[in-house]
């Protein structure tokens, strides 16, 4: 499509917030996205890359030119003893790119089912969920420079994975358009199901023998469960990430609350494989429901009743609304257990 002036963004971002974008539009290889770039260069605009708009809050209008991304595509492009490569475009869903290797037996990415946003987003924020995160799936991806004006391939190491974490979060960001992504999924499966409550689930569904898409189908009941549908209440899922603190301080706060919920934080990659955890994270849901968040509601703008990690948007909150009610949540965790929270979602 071509450039749409005034373009409202409230059914392109999951929070559903009344945004307008000056420019808007949408690009799908990269001959238009460099031509719309060019065009942004001459008229001295700022670009604004959006993939589902599953991850972010919008607090204000964006004087400047949206791209959506929907550079589509599923192809496997090369495949050793032991895994598949399979490269996906930046605009696929990234759900439907789960669905298509369970219907392949392409391993790896199961345990991420149901998590909204594209592919082009989940090596930014490096998503994971029931102990698995991109890094453990990921081999390399092509980016288009900003200020180089060219592609640019980045592998595992050059990406600076961390918790909720990438290169194009910190340093490099907004700089890089991501393209296509390609994964390095396993012939033969290794199965995660030690975390949270998939074990439990598995067990309620009969289930006898483990496949990726018995363990994919319990990730979507389980995140059913527990979270709420943004087309039915607006939300970017986990508002939050889960703070990673000292063990000397955990051991302080569990004399004070017995009950805090903290799993061992595994050592960094650079450190020896036998050295014992040194921090610990704790669970940011549960430190917010001990603040009294959980079910609260100012107007529109709400704490989710089921799970006091998510925001939510009733119908009419703007993204001030969210973003304040955020700070107060910060600001009471804070207060209550010295534990400062950051964000998992961009405020833009």
């Amino acid at each position: 499509m071509s450039r749409v002036e005034h373009f409202f963004l409230k059914k392109y971002n999951t929070f559903g917030i009344d945004s307008t974008a000056r420019y808007f539009a949408v690009f799908s290889d990269e001959d238009q996205l460099a031509g719309l770039l060019a065009e942004a260069k001459a008229g001295a605009e700022s670009v604004f890359i959006l993939g589902e708009g599953s991850n972010i809050l919008l607090t204000k209008d964006i004087d400047g030119l949206v791209l959506k991304n929907e550079i589509k595509g599923i192809e496997l492009v090369d495949e050793d003893e032991d895994h598949f490569y399979v490269t996906a475009g930046a605009g696929e869903s990234w759900h439907g790119f789960v669905q298509y290797c369970l219907g392949r037996n392409w391993a790896g990415v199961e345990n991420l089912s149901l998590i909204p946003g594209s592919v082009g987003a989940a090596p930014m924020q490096n998503i994971g969920a029931y102990g698995v995160e991109i890094k453990d799936v990921f081999h390399e991806l092509s980016a288009w420079d900003l200020e180089a004006g060219k592609i640019r391939l980045f592998t595992l190491n050059d990406c600076h994975f961390g918790y909720r974490e990438s290169i194009f979060k910190k340093e490099a960001k907004g700089r890089f358009i991501i393209l296509d992504v390609t994964f390095r999924l396993n012939k033969i499966p290794v199965f995660h199901t030690a975390y949270g409550s998939i074990r439990e689930e598995l067990e309620k569904m009969g289930i006898q023998e483990l496949s990726i898409q018995a363990i994919s189908q319990a990730v979507v009941n389980i995140r059913t469960s527990k979270l709420p549908d943004p087309a039915q209440i607006g939300n970017a899922g986990s508002f939050f990430k889960n703070p990673i603190i000292p063990n000397e301080q955990y051991a302080e706060l569990k004399g004070r609350y017995p009950d805090i919920v903290g799993y061992p934080e595994a050592p960094a990659p650079a450190e020896p494989a036998a050295s014992a955890p040194a921090a610990t994270k704790l669970a940011a849901g549960w430190l917010i429901e001990q603040c009294g968040w959980k079910g609260y509601r100012n107007g529109d703008a709400g704490c989710h009743a089921r799970q006091a990690l998510v925001l939510v948007n009733y119908g009419h909150a703007t993204g001030r609304e969210i973003y304040d009610l955020s700070e107060q949540i910060l600001r009471s965790v804070h207060e209550k257990f010295g534990v400062t929270l950051e964000r998992e979602v961009n405020v833009i």
